[in-house]
């Protein structure tokens, strides 16, 4: 493994070594109330001293306009700075100016702390900026000046971000491009008249104020114009009341809109519209009947034609439709069906208007891929990624040298799957080239021109390094920074361990890592306490070095703390995904539990007699849930702002991963159904302001388990939104755990 220092070697090494004892031989770890006393203070104290102690861990390139430089600020210790500038095609770097000279021409701060935000490096002048304000410095003096002007180089990359298929402006088209017509809506119908005469022809008679036509179209070519007939559904409500407002004696109570599972959508209903003749032609299309309406593409070479995409209700199948403006045909240009689900906000088009082509991605082999379709035949021409590994997003496109940009995990064997690496490779599925190779997880920045990238990569038990690279073939062209990491292990902290062990197919491999207390003693045993998210729309454990967490925290309370990624989440094969499929009760935890058994076979210090978790939102349905399916294993859970009943919580969400009709399974893993099988120890955390998931779906919880005279917890935190508690609520997490795990007492605050 390359750029790893040997500091962090050591340092890891030391605080992994198994112990090849029994477990039986081991004491519990159970201090008293005096020592744990001693623990808050210290997991306090190292808290804040912590922060701010991990140097060079960044790079925020800042590119000169000739695309060969660069300049970043590097944060050292007691909050000063340095500011490096980069020659990259000399591959060189040095101070960006004489810190003491040009600290001692402003004489108002100190060289070790200028608060410049901008630099522009020039041979005969350097000009920066403090407070929004320009000056140059020449010849040991400054003057201000106005902000200098600045061009961003053309490239023929396009940048891509995700956008929803679903077109949100409600608004109509009135004039047509040509400006020979314009079209109007009336009492719900469709008006039609030439420009600069006065009357309308009405196309439509079936049009009213309950269901109107509206959100008007026209092609390019002014030649046609779609409109939709609207059968509009209101959104229902939810209500939250505001107990604690300031400087008022009663309650107020809020309402907001709010679509849970089951609940109708609008639906639209397209018609093309032909004002040469005055014809309304009905399109052969189903309803368009699930979250708004569709975002048209008219063809750039014959705007007769247009396309659109649409994702079915309970997004078991996806389609791009092509609709010949003409008569009102349609055809599939690309029709995806699956028995369990489509990820529908991951779907990723890309319309090549030249070629007619689009850039698509499925994951219809097993794994997810991009596809090239000729958007003519409706075919797929070939598969441009294949492999068993996760495309993870697609950076750009460049449309000439036809070639993609883009990111995926779980293409390098032998390292984690989950860490990210960057790729380019064209459109036929040929050229792959690789833009960075160390075992860990990747950042790229690029220069504006993209002839160069800075690739910062880093682990949760490496730390971060930062090199240049040339992006013609991904060579390193030299080493920027190293994080520089002496102060931060003098304060004791210890670096997570990045464990594996076997899910329940005994085959897959189940991602982790570890936290121990900086003062831990491996001839005891400690409880274990899992962050626990298993929220399908991605991956959680952290891949990256992380300064400081709320873990770690927590484990110097005397706690082993871990973080794990189950079955049933995302960044992994369809297959992984789909165990959560009608199935989010089940959250990985099967997983979870031979996991942490792995751990306790590998360090008998893990005491898996003694194990809690906790977690929020979706976390806080997985922690609850624990206690009512696992209560062989969990012990105490801490579950805030849970979403413990998915017909409770909001619809896109819920529907996504527990599938549409809303049927008995939706009853059969809710935690409120489930309530009386509690044991163990619970706290419940919920804010009475939550409009993430309504605060109902804790307080049903609450009243199933007084309906079954169950003994629990709960935090009500007025005011409060969807939060894990907030600072009172992590501080009564940590009361919980060392009350139910560890049998000591919190320090009595009061």
């Amino acid at each position: 493994m390359k750029n790893i220092s040997l500091l962090v070697i050591i340092v890891s090494a030391f605080a992994f070594l198994p112990i090849c004892a029994g477990a039986q031989s081991f004491a519990p770890y159970q201090p008293t109330a005096a020592d744990e006393k001693i623990a808050y203070q210290q997991a306090a104290h190292l808290d804040s001293i912590i922060r701010g102690k991990a140097y060079k861990t960044t790079v925020k390139a800042h590119w000169q306009a000739d695309n060969k430089s660069f300049w970043y600020k590097n944060y050292l210790k007691d909050s000063t700075v340095e500011f490096i500038v980069v020659d990259a095609v000399k591959g060189t770097k040095a101070p960006a100016f004489d810190h003491a000279k040009l600290a001692s021409a402003l004489n108002k701060y100190d060289a070790r702390h200028l608060p410049i935000t901008d630099l522009l490096i020039e041979k005969s002048a350097l000009k920066f900026s403090i407070k929004d304000q320009w000056y140059t410095y020449k010849n040991g003096t400054f003057t201000p000046i106005p902000s200098p002007q600045t061009t961003t180089p053309q490239t023929a990359f396009r940048e891509i971000s995700r956008w929803s298929f679903h077109d949100d402006n409600a608004s109509s088209d009135t004039s047509s491009p040509n400006k020979e017509w314009i079209s109007t809506i009336q009492n719900g119908n469709v008006f039609l008249k030439a420009t600069g005469t006065a009357d309308s022809i009405q196309l439509t008679i079936d049009g009213s104020a309950d269901q109107p036509y509206g959100a008007l179209q026209w092609s390019p070519d002014s030649r046609y114009f779609v409109g939709y007939h609207i059968r509009p559904e209101k959104i229902k409500s939810i209500h939250h009341l505001l107990s604690s407002l300031p400087d008022q004696t009663r309650a107020r109570l809020d309402t907001e809109e709010y679509a849970q599972p089951g609940d109708p959508f609008t639906s639209f209903e397209m018609f093309i519209f032909n004002p040469s003749d005055k014809k309304v032609i009905k399109v052969n299309t189903p309803l368009y009947d699930f979250l708004g309406k569709p975002y048209l593409r008219w063809r750039k070479d014959d705007p007769r034609y247009f396309t659109y995409e649409k994702a079915d209700r309970g997004h078991q199948r996806f389609r791009i439709i092509e609709v010949d403006a003409g008569n009102g045909n349609t055809r599939n240009l690309v029709d995806e069906q699956t028995k369990t689900f489509i990820y529908e906000s991951r779907i990723f088009t890309h319309y090549l208007e030249a070629t007619n082509e689009i850039i698509w991605s499925s994951e219809k082999d097993g794994w997810y891929h991009l596809y090239l379709v000729d958007a003519l035949k409706g075919t797929i021409k070939n598969e441009i990624t294949k492999g068993p590994y996760v495309v993870r997003d697609i950076d750009s496109v460049d449309e000439k040298k036809r070639e993609i940009w883009f990111r995926a995990s779980g293409m390098n064997a032998g390292e984690d799957p989950y860490n990210i690496h960057y790729y380019r490779i064209n459109f036929d599925g040929t050229q792959l080239v690789s833009l960075t190779k160390e075992n860990a997880q990747h950042s790229l920045s690029y220069s504006p021109d993209r002839t160069y990238y800075l690739d910062t990569y880093s682990r949760p038990d490496v730390a971060p390094v930062t090199t240049l690279h040339r992006s013609a073939d991904g060579r390193q062209l030299m080493e920027i920074e190293k994080a520089d990491l002496r102060d931060y292990f003098a304060t004791g902290i210890r670096l997570p361990e990045v464990f594996t062990a076997k899910a329940r197919d005994g085959q897959t491999d189940i991602w982790g890592i570890v936290c121990r207390p900086s003062s831990f003693d491996s001839t005891l045993r400690y409880p274990v306490i899992e962050n626990i998210y298993a929220g399908p729309q991605d991956a959680f454990v952290p891949k990256t070095f992380m300064t400081y967490s709320e873990m770690q925290s927590l484990a110097e309370l005397g706690f082993i703390v871990v973080q794990i990624d189950g079955m049933g989440t995302a960044n992994r094969s369809k297959a992984f995904h789909d165990v959560c499929w009608q199935n989010l009760a089940d959250a990985g935890l099967p997983d979870r539990i031979l996991w942490i058994k792995a751990l306790a076979a590998r360090y008998p210090y893990v005491d898996t007699t003694r194990v809690g978790l906790y977690g929020t939102s979706a976390g806080g349905q997985n922690a609850a849930g624990a206690l009512l399916f696992h209560p062989e294993f969990y012990k105490a859970a801490v579950s805030a702002c849970g979403c413990h009943d998915n017909r409770v919580d909001k619809q896109w969400w819920n529907e996504q991963w527990m599938g549409y009709p809303v049927g008995p399974h939706y009853a059969a893993q809710s935690n409120v159904t489930n309530a009386a099988k509690l044991r163990g120890k619970l706290l419940l955390i919920v804010g009475e302001a939550d409009n993430n998931v309504p605060p109902e779906s804790t307080y049903r919880v609450v009243d199933a388990l007084i309906k079954a005279n169950k003994d629990f917890d709960l935090l009500v935190v007025p005011g409060m939104g969807h939060s894990d508690g907030g600072p009172y609520g992590r501080l009564k997490k940590r009361d919980f755990f060392v009350k139910n795990l560890l049998g000591v007492t919190p320090p009595d605050r009061n």
